[in-house]
């Protein structure tokens, strides 16, 4: 039961000051590489990856993959040209994967607070951009603060995407962050995230133990508390995509964190400009996305198969509408009929899901049927 309001701050405190320290030890001296992390917050498996971006992850310089900590996958479909800015870059990984999948007329941008990480990633640009045959670099690095992006000089409406890799619960001020994230990108853009969350209000005894916080749970926000921040902020309604439950191969952190459950889940949050009211739509894909030419898994609701027509919601009619994604869909009011070769798939709501926990219950139980399970933080118990 939740005893009080939202895990969020919105102003800065020394013990803000204290987290930053910390969390800046823990991933500059402390970690030095993925296999050093007492839980899989960092190291959650997502869904298949497109061949495409294996290969772009697979020409990633050895150096720079050693030191990735994220959680899940962050890289979204419909790339080519995009200017991306990566919210907690560290050692570069993702960024990466994503400058040679933006090519040449694309961007993109990381920022990370811990300035070794920076060193790593800026370290290889030329070696990348050489490996990709690109005339002159589309990366960049900036040493600086995710909930401060103006003092980075990061411009308003700068942006395609925005991608964050288990970073954003590192920092105490969450709303400052998703704040930033909206200034900078532009309208029908979208913050592609993975993060960790929390099964309730995080007690004291966790929100304050530094290794639980270099961890990603330390800091977790109560899942529901995301869906109150992107309404405040001007999101359209968070997107959930996938979700896994987190592990812990530690005692003595189980016994801190006690009945608390933690997932990550990746989320999709799109800044769309102030239109009409939108009605019901059937949408058509097309198949013209690069790795996702026969269907296109939008998120743990909706999956567009090439040719095939579908009913969505006002949502997610606005979402295509407006987004980068518009090229790649035929859409029309509901009722009128659409030219398709393929079948048809109506609208039911109540399938809608947007509880992390209640996805990741889906998974494992799928997963449970096949396999023993495995100790750990919500594998043996129910979360909700």
């Amino acid at each position: 039961m939740r005893t009080r309001g939202p895990s969020y701050c919105t102003v800065a405190t020394p013990r803000d000051a204290e987290i930053r320290k910390d969390v800046q030890t823990y991933y500059g001296q402390v970690l030095k590489k993925s296999a050093d992390l007492q839980t899989n917050a960092c190291v959650t498996a997502a869904r298949p990856v497109p061949q495409h971006v294996r290969e772009a992850l697979q020409n990633v310089h050895e150096d720079v993959s050693l030191r990735y900590y994220g959680c899940g996958l962050v890289i979204p479909e419909c790339l080519e040209n995009c200017w991306i800015l990566d919210l907690g870059s560290g050692s570069g990984r993702d960024c990466y994967a994503l400058s040679q999948l933006v090519g040449e007329k694309g961007h993109v941008t990381g920022i990370d607070m811990t300035e070794g990480q920076v060193e790593v990633a800026n370290k290889y640009i030329e070696y990348h951009m050489e490996k990709y045959g690109f005339q002159a670099p589309n990366v960049n690095f900036i040493h600086g603060y995710i909930e401060k992006l103006e003092e980075a000089g990061i411009k308003n409406e700068s942006y395609d995407i925005v991608i964050s890799n288990c970073v954003i619960n590192l920092v105490p001020d969450k709303q400052q962050v998703l704040q930033e994230v909206y200034r900078v990108l532009k309208h029908g853009g979208e913050l592609y995230f993975s993060d960790v969350y929390a099964s309730l209000e995080l007690p004291e005894e966790i929100r304050t133990h530094k290794v639980l916080w270099g961890e990603c749970l330390g800091g977790a926000l109560y899942w529901k508390d995301l869906f109150i921040l992107a309404k405040k902020i001007g999101f359209c309604p968070p997107r959930l995509v996938t979700a896994n439950f987190i592990t812990v191969q530690n005692k003595d952190l189980e016994n801190v964190i006690g009945d608390c459950c933690f997932v990550s889940a990746t989320f999709r949050l799109f800044k769309l400009p102030k239109t009409g009211p939108t009605k019901k739509c059937q949408v058509i894909y097309n198949g013209g996305i690069t790795g996702h030419e026969k269907e296109l898994i939008f998120d743990a609701n909706f999956t567009f198969k090439k040719d095939e027509a579908v009913e969505v919601d006002e949502e997610t009619a606005s979402i295509l509408k407006n987004s980068r994604f518009a090229q790649d869909f035929l859409i029309r009011p509901d009722g009128e009929k659409l030219p398709t070769c393929g079948g048809y798939t109506a609208l039911e709501v109540k399938d809608v899901i947007t509880d992390p926990f209640e996805l990741a219950g889906r998974s494992d139980s799928a997963e449970s049927r096949s396999s023993p399970a495995v100790g750990g933080c919500c594998s043996t118990k129910k979360c909700s």
